[in-house]
């Protein structure tokens, strides 16, 4: 598939996200196969049931859940990326495992191609950050899961870390240039105002309440916060930094340089930058929450 003609959720998780770079791409999944197994231990999938994967992506939660569903199961990779779901159903393809998956093309909120009490697990991972009808994506949930369903979903609570002291960008102090990384963080601030955009306007309490308002009766959330220095030595390749978008709908870090910044603007802040990006000199602060429920 052509990167030229994939949607933008395709394109961001398959390059933008890591910036073309395999050796990031790698760095990253591997970071994330403690979520998916988090949420996999939370959904206590066993052998025989349906697992509906909701936004899922490259299907990284989904196709551990095939291993967990076993032969007499299916898995539902659920997905409003019609490139998203090629590239999962060409994986399964590959995997030999296309007689237990369903591809089905939707949003979280709309899962009207599923008929009631028709599931047996719903998973989310990094999903309702784009999804402005939260409460009616919990209905939906809701409604497909059968009577003892589980819920299991994964969420960064961006509004934890945005937006950064003037003195940080991306966790690096750049207090003597901090005039440009304002300027730059703005084109992201422009992007996702923190009262409207769904990637920024809600937290934790916000996932219980929407759980509950559901109709869910047994729900638990564990809250991660982290404020940690870099570890020094692990730095990133200038080059895939750049080339980085935080998410799908937003510029990488040089599109937004070349739209904040002039030439020697760009110039100054780059050359500042780029030692502290190589040698990972800065820290890490972030907010997830895990939440899982049952239907009665």
């Amino acid at each position: 598939m052509s990167n030229s003609v994939q949607d933008q959720w395709a394109r961001w998780l398959l390059h933008r996200r890591h910036g073309g770079d395999p050796e990031e791409q790698k760095a990253c999944l591997e970071a994330l196969y403690p979520v998916r197994d988090q949420v996999l231990r939370n959904a206590k999938v066993v052998q025989g049931e349906v697992v509906l994967d909701v936004g899922t992506g490259d299907g990284l939660i989904a196709f551990a859940a095939l291993a967990q569903v076993g032969e007499r199961g299916q898995v539902i990779f659920s997905d409003i990326s019609h490139d998203l779901l090629d590239h999962c159903q060409a994986l399964a393809h590959q995997l030999g495992v296309l007689d237990r998956c369903l591809f089905l093309e939707a949003a979280a909120e709309d899962l009207a191609a599923l008929t009631d009490v028709s599931v047996d697990v719903v998973t989310t991972r990094s999903v309702l950050i784009y999804v402005t009808a939260k409460q009616q994506a919990f209905r939906e949930f809701y409604r497909v899961l059968k009577p003892n369903g589980r819920l299991s979903i994964f969420e960064p609570i961006n509004r934890f870390s945005y937006f950064e002291p003037t003195s940080l960008f991306w966790g690096h102090q750049v207090t003597p240039i901090q005039d440009l990384a304002q300027k730059v963080t703005t084109v992201y601030e422009r992007l996702h105002p923190v009262e409207t955009d769904p990637l920024v306007n809600f937290d934790e309490r916000d996932l219980l309440a929407f759980a509950e308002q559901a109709g869910f009766a047994e729900i638990r959330l564990e809250l991660q916060v982290k404020i940690v220095p870099a570890i020094p030595g692990r730095g990133r390749k200038w080059e895939s930094f750049l080339r980085s978008a935080p998410n799908p709908r937003a510029p990488t870090i040089e599109e937004a340089i070349d739209q904040a910044l002039t030439r020697d603007e760009a110039q100054q802040f780059k050359t500042y930058l780029r030692p502290l990006v190589e040698t990972q000199r800065g820290a890490e602060r972030s907010a997830v929450a895990y939440l899982w429920a049952i239907k009665h």
